[in-house]
C-alpha cells in the first residue's frame, strides 16, 4: 500500500477482468464454435482511450517493473499479440510486467497487456506466459470489452458498500456471501465480468495465437492448471478450504475448462516452450509482497515505511493489494487503508463513513465518535447500524493519527451486534522500530539444479515460508508429492 497507489484508488478505469482473479469458468460451449474472431485493427480512439487508462492501471498495480525481466516478458508478449491481426507491428502494442503481488493479467484496447510479476513467477514455461497473454488479448481482439461494459461493477469496498446500504446484496443476514464480494485482493479497478463463452473464446484464441507463433498449444492448459492450484492453495492457507474461489463464483468448475483448453490444443501437441530460457530470465524476481507495499506474514501486517505493524484476529486471514488490505473471516471482513488527513480525527472517521456510500445514497448516520489511545497513537472511532432489508449490519471506521498529516483507518461489517470480533485487532495497532523496519525482507524467485539425493520434500524445505513448504513447492513448479526428480533439471524456490 503506498501513497501514489492510494492517489489513484478512485480513478475508474476501464480493464478486461483478469485471467487469474476474476473467472476461471467452464468451457461448455463447442470448442469448434468459438475459436476464431475476426480481429479489428487498433482505432485511434482505442490507441487513445488506452493511452488515458494506461498510467492508472499501472499506478494501481503497484508501479511497472523495468529491467532485463520486464524486456523480457514484454518481447513475448508482442510476439503473441501480433497473432492476433490487431497490429502490423511490435511497436503497436504496449507490454507491462506489474509490480504486484497479485496472479492476474489483463489487456485494454489501443494494444495495451498488463501481467504482474506473481503470475508470471508462478508460470513454468515461456509458452505459458505466452498462452495467458495471449487469452487476454483476444478478449481485445474479439471485443469483448465492449460487448460487456454495461455489465461493469465497481470492485471494492466503495462500491460494494454502497450497494450494501441500497439493500441489493446483502440479504437474510447472508454475511458469508456478502463477504466474496466486498474484497477482491486490494483492486479497487472498475472490472468487466466476462460470460462463459466469451472466456472460451478468449482460451481457444490464445490457443490458436499460440501455435501460429510456434508454440505448444498445450500451455493453455497448463497454466490453467496452475492457477486453479494456486487458488485452492491460497484458500487452504487463509484457512477457507470450503470457500469458493473469487474467480470461480459464477462458474465453479475450472477443471472443465482444464481438460478443455487441452483438448482444442491436441493431447500430442508439439511445439516449443523455451522452459529454460523462461527460468533462467526470471531468476530473481519478486514474489510475494514487495515491502514498500507492507508485507502479511500469517496473520501480521507490517510496513517498514510507515513503521507501523498489526495483527487479524484469531480465525481470520489477511491479503495485501497495492491499495488496500483486506481481512476476512467468518464473522466479518475489514479493510485496512488510509485517507487525505487535515489534522483531525473526527472529520476523518466522518469522511472515510461518507465515502462508503454511492452517489445519490444516503449517507451513513453517524454519531458519538469515540477517542482512545492505542500504544500511545492516537485513535478515534465509530460504528454505525445499517438497516438492510430486515437484516441489520455493524460498519466501524477505526482511525489512528499516526503524524499531523497522516492517518490510517480499519473499515469493517460484521453482523449487528458482532464488532467486538475486531477489538483486538483495532487494540494491536503499534509504531515498530527502524530496526523491525530494516528486517523486513522481500522473497524472491530462485532458479536451482537438482542434485543428485535432491527430493520434492528436500527442496521444499528450503522454501522461506513457516508453513505449507511442501505445497507451496509443489504448486509453484507443477510437481506432485511423489515426482521423480532428474539431476540437473531445474526447479524454482522461493527464498529470501
Amino acid at each position: 500500500m503506498s501513497t501514489n497507489q492510494r492517489l489513484a484508488r478512485k480513478a475508474l478505469v476501464l480493464a478486461a477482468t483478469a485471467l487469474a482473479a476474476a473467472t476461471i469458468p467452464a468451457a461448455t460451449a463447442p470448442l469448434s464454435a468459438q475459436t476464431t474472431t475476426a480481429a479489428r485493427s487498433i482505432s485511434q480512439a482505442d490507441r487513445a482511450s488506452g493511452a488515458k487508462a494506461n498510467p492508472n492501471l499501472i499506478a494501481e498495480y503497484g508501479g511497472a517493473i523495468t529491467g532485463p525481466q520486464a524486456t523480457y516478458v514484454a518481447d513475448v508478449g508482442k510476439t503473441i499479440a501480433l497473432q492476433s491481426g490487431l497490429g502490423n507491428a511490435r511497436s503497436d502494442f504496449t507490454v507491462t510486467l506489474l509490480n504486484s503481488s497479485l496472479n492476474n493479467a489483463f489487456a485494454i484496447p489501443g494494444g495495451y497487456v498488463y501481467v504482474t510479476r506473481q503470475l508470471v513467477g508462478l508460470m513454468n514455461n515461456e509458452a505459458e506466459l505466452a498462452g495467458v497473454l495471449g487469452h487476454e488479448v483476444g478478449h481485445v481482439a474479439a471485443r469483448h470489452s465492449a460487448k460487456r461494459q454495461k455489465a461493469a461493477t465497481k470492485n471494492s469496498i466503495l462500491g460494494v458498500l454502497g450497494t450494501v446500504l441500497s439493500g441489493a446484496i446483502l440479504g437474510n443476514g447472508a454475511l458469508g456471501q456478502l463477504g466474496q464480494q466486498i474484497f477482491s485482493q486490494g483492486s479497487q479497478l472498475l472490472t468487466l465480468q466476462y460470460s462463459r463463452g466469451q472466456e472460451t473464446q478468449a482460451d481457444n484464441l490464445g490457443i490458436q495465437y499460440l501455435r501460429s507463433a510456434g508454440y505448444d498449444p498445450r500451455a493453455m492448459s497448463t497454466v490453467l492448471l496452475s492457477l486453479a492450484n494456486q487458488t485452492a492453495l491460497d484458500a487452504r492457507i487463509m484457512g477457507q478450504s470450503n470457500a469458493v474461489p473469487t474467480w470461480a463464483s459464477t462458474h465453479p468448475d475450472p477443471a472443465s475448462r482444464v481438460r478443455a483448453a487441452l483438448a482444442r490444443a491436441g493431447a500430442n501437441a508439439t511445439g516449443t516452450t523455451n522452459r529454460d530460457t523462461f527460468l533462467s530470465r526470471i531468476n530473481g524476481i519478486m514474489y510475494g509482497d514487495d515491502p514498500a507495499q507492507g508485507v502479511v506474514d500469517s496473520r501480521v501486517f507490517i510496513h517498514p515505511s510507515y513503521r507501523l505493524s498489526f495483527q487479524a484476529p484469531n480465525g481470520f486471514a489477511m491479503m495485501n493489494g497495492t491499495t488496500a488490505v483486506s481481512i476476512s473471516g467468518q464473522s466479518g471482513k475489514a479493510e485496512f487503508s488510509s485517507a487525505a488527513y487535515s489534522g483531525n480525527l473526527d472529520r476523518y472517521v466522518a469522511s472515510v463513513f461518507a465515502s462508503l456510500t454511492g452517489q445519490g445514497q444516503a449517507q451513513i448516520p453517524i454519531s458519538n465518535i469515540q477517542h482512545t489511545t492505542v500504544n500511545g497513537i492516537p485513535a478515534a472511532y465509530s460504528t454505525a447500524r445499517v438497516n438492510n432489508g430486515g437484516s441489520q449490519v455493524d460498519v466501524t471506521v477505526f482511525a489512528y493519527e499516526f503524524s499531523n498529516n497522516q492517518a490510517f483507518h480499519f473499515t469493517t461489517i460484521t453482523q449487528a451486534g458482532q464488532s467486538a470480533v475486531f477489538n483486538p485487532m483495532f487494540g494491536s495497532m503499534r509504531r515498530i522500530s527502524a530496526s523491525e523496519a530494516a528486517a523486513v525482507r522481500p522473497r524472491h524467485v530462485e532458479v536451482v539444479s537438482v542434485r543428485s539425493g535432491d527430493t520434492v520434500r528436500s527442496l521444499a524445505s528450503r522454501m522461506a515460508y513457516n508453513d505449507y513448504q511442501l505445497e507451496r513447492f509443489m504448486t509453484l513448479n507443477a510437481l506432485s508429492a511423489n515426482a521423480t526428480l532428474t539431476p540437473g533439471q531445474k526447479v524454482k524456490l522461493v527464498v529470501y
